[in-house]
């Protein structure tokens, strides 16, 4: 397998990461998954039990992600920023996304100096993500699809937006979380966790190829307890979450001045309502496969 840009994306300029642009490989099989949120999206309409927020704060976060599965949708915004000695970035995106398929879609917008301009289109899937506008060697309206095991970062952060069933899915691997207090965010009232989370453990709750992402991420970023900060509402839903990752921009670089940051930030509204997201046409899926054709 060649190295992709998206790869390359995870390098010293942090105004890049949008880079899985012109993706070198080719794509992945979509198929089925037996992850957890799979399990709770299916059994959403058998449990006579109402869903309700944990008292104890791990367990409070670390359901979320199924309970929020079990509303069956919801309207994602995602915000992106990106940090390094030099450079600072910002994209933002906004979607549906459905438990029920478990298909969401994100449009982003790109901010200027990337490589990429315009908007970015990512329809993501558990562990599959098309990309629309990736790069100057992708035609017009055309899509790339990827398997995110072929992305360094599992494609949590390398395409500008981080899906919402995979930022909630990191919380799954929560290891310490304390409450920080009540608030209320477009009016509704939440209660906000502050804790750290485990990529690798938050794969191994998940399973199924939508643990592939998490499980890359874990092995790509250098700061392995990941900071969280959640915003669940009586239910256990998650309305918010930001997660912070960090990897070397110089590769194997432990120096500060070479970390870049980036900080995820996934806010859910609209639970329940529905939403039509589907895969693109087959006949408009194309592949990379020349990485020396991809923009540096």
């Amino acid at each position: 397998m060649t190295t992709s840009p998206a790869t390359r994306a995870l390098l010293p300029a942090a105004a890049t990461v949008l880079l899985a642009a012109a993706l070198s490989a080719c794509g992945g099989t979509s198929g089925g998954s037996t992850d957890a949120n799979a399990n709770a999206s299916a059994s959403a309409s058998q449990s006579p039990v109402a869903d309700k927020l944990a008292d104890d704060p791990v367990t409070a976060v670390r359901n979320a992600a199924d309970i929020t599965g079990r509303t069956g949708s919801a309207q994602a915004a995602t915000q992106l920023t990106t940090e390094s000695a030099d450079k600072k970035a910002a994209f933002t995106g906004a979607g549906p996304y459905d438990y029920v398929k478990r298909i969401g879609k994100i449009e982003v917008q790109v901010p200027p100096g990337a490589a990429t301009t315009g908007k970015v289109v990512e329809v993501v899937e558990p562990g599959i993500v098309f990309l629309q506008n990736s790069g100057a060697k992708v035609p017009a309206g055309k899509w790339v699809e990827l398997d995110v095991r072929q992305l360094a970062d599992g494609n949590l952060i390398s395409n500008g937006a981080t899906d919402p069933a995979t930022a909630a899915g990191a919380l799954r691997g929560v290891q310490q979380a304390s409450v920080v207090g009540d608030e209320t965010l477009d009016g509704v009232p939440l209660k906000h966790y502050k804790g750290t989370l485990d990529l690798t453990k938050a794969a191994d709750a998940t399973g199924g190829q939508a643990a592939n992402g998490l499980r890359m991420a874990a092995g790509t970023f250098t700061v392995k307890d990941v900071p969280f900060d959640a915003w669940l509402d009586s239910q256990g839903r998650l309305h918010k979450v930001t997660e912070v990752f960090t990897f070397a921009g110089v590769a194997g670089s432990k120096d500060a001045k070479d970390q870049v940051k980036v900080t995820s930030t996934v806010s859910l509204s609209a639970f329940g309502q529905p939403v039509e997201v589907s895969e693109p046409p087959a006949a408009d899926v194309v592949e990379m496969k020349d990485s020396s054709a991809s923009p540096k």
